[in-house]
């Protein structure tokens, strides 16, 4: 077990709960875990450290929104996030933990601005029909969801921008999302084994958190029930920008 102060056990506590909730009510909600792995480890470690238990929460995710998930969705997203998976593999793999931590909190930044400019401009055309977006749209955000999540586990928020750009309900979100994330994750486990951060006190501490998951990933399901549509994209908006600007500071 890595010997941490119990104010850095404090913390990992309170991400490995937002990590479960996350997965179940608020996917972008996974920032924040994101931000407090990075402060507590060494950026590469907390990035394979959160990697698990982010496929604990998974398994809760499929459980509760299995039905809702948009497969011709996950199929036209496939080949731009393999693609995103491989460049960031090789980006990890080179690059200290600052330049990655402030690469992902740009590209967050601008993937918010993109989907809020979308917003408006589909809003002065007074579009009605709900847009699903077109090859190009989930290329781009595909490609860039598999660096994101290779490197710092952080393809929630970009993957969150994309569905609410195309304007996508908040049960087919997260059903969707559910399917994509734990697809990727159980892919990424080989990259960062060949990397060798998957150290036995890693290992330790993950078991000694994943029951605060399942823990959030309960409650997650009860706020999951309370939230109407315009609430849940402002949340997300809001955690991604905080989340962003955490990282690129």
């Amino acid at each position: 077990m890595p010997a941490l102060d119990s104010w850095a056990w404090a913390a990992l506590s309170l991400a490995a709960v937002t990590i479960g909730i996350s997965k179940t009510a608020l996917p972008g909600a996974n920032i924040l875990a994101i931000a407090l792995f990075a402060t507590v480890l060494p950026a590469r470690t907390s990035t394979a450290a959160m990697l698990l238990l982010l496929m604990v929460g998974d398994v809760f995710a499929i459980a509760a929104y299995r039905r809702h998930a948009h497969w011709p969705t996950l199929l036209r997203l496939a080949p731009a996030v393999v693609a995103g998976l491989l460049v960031g593999f090789a980006f990890l793999a080179i690059a200290g933990d600052g330049i990655v931590r402030r690469a992902i909190g740009v590209i967050l930044l601008l993937m918010i601005a993109v989907t809020l400019w979308r917003r408006w401009r589909q809003s002065r055309r007074e579009v009605q029909e709900t847009p699903r977006g077109g090859i190009l749209l989930a290329g781009t955000y595909g490609t860039l969801g598999g660096f994101t999540t290779m490197v710092a586990n952080a393809g929630g928020p970009v993957m969150s921008m994309y569905f609410l750009a195309t304007r996508t309900p908040v049960q087919v979100f997260l059903g969707t999302s559910a399917w994509f994330f734990a697809i990727i994750n159980v892919t990424k486990v080989p990259f960062l084994a060949g990397l060798g951060l998957f150290h036995p006190p890693v290992l330790l501490m993950d078991a000694a958190l994943a029951p605060l998951v399942v823990i959030g990933a309960l409650l997650g399901l009860v706020v999951a029930r309370r939230l109407n549509q315009v609430l849940f994209d402002r949340i997300v908006i809001v955690l991604t920008v905080v989340g962003a600007v955490y990282l690129l500071f």
